[in-house]
């Protein structure tokens, strides 16, 4: 089975993890400074995850609206 996992687009992977901790302050959730998120509620994890896609999903819209 193929890792979909994958990043797309080469660099993304800096920016993401940047949003990751930008939402993660802005709910109130602390993230573990050893990176290892096994400790972590699927809640504040589902939280962290939901909040990004809503985030990218604006960023697409907002790229799309502004070539037409």
């Amino acid at each position: 089975m193929a890792n979909r996992n994958n990043l797309l687009v080469p660099g993304a992977r800096a920016a993401l993890e940047q949003l990751k901790f930008e939402i993660a302050q802005e709910l109130g959730i602390q993230l573990p400074a050893d990176g290892y998120y096994g400790n972590m509620t699927t809640r504040d994890m589902g939280s962290i995850g939901g909040s990004i896609t809503k985030r990218l999903v604006q960023l697409a819209e907002q790229q799309i609206a502004g070539r037409f």
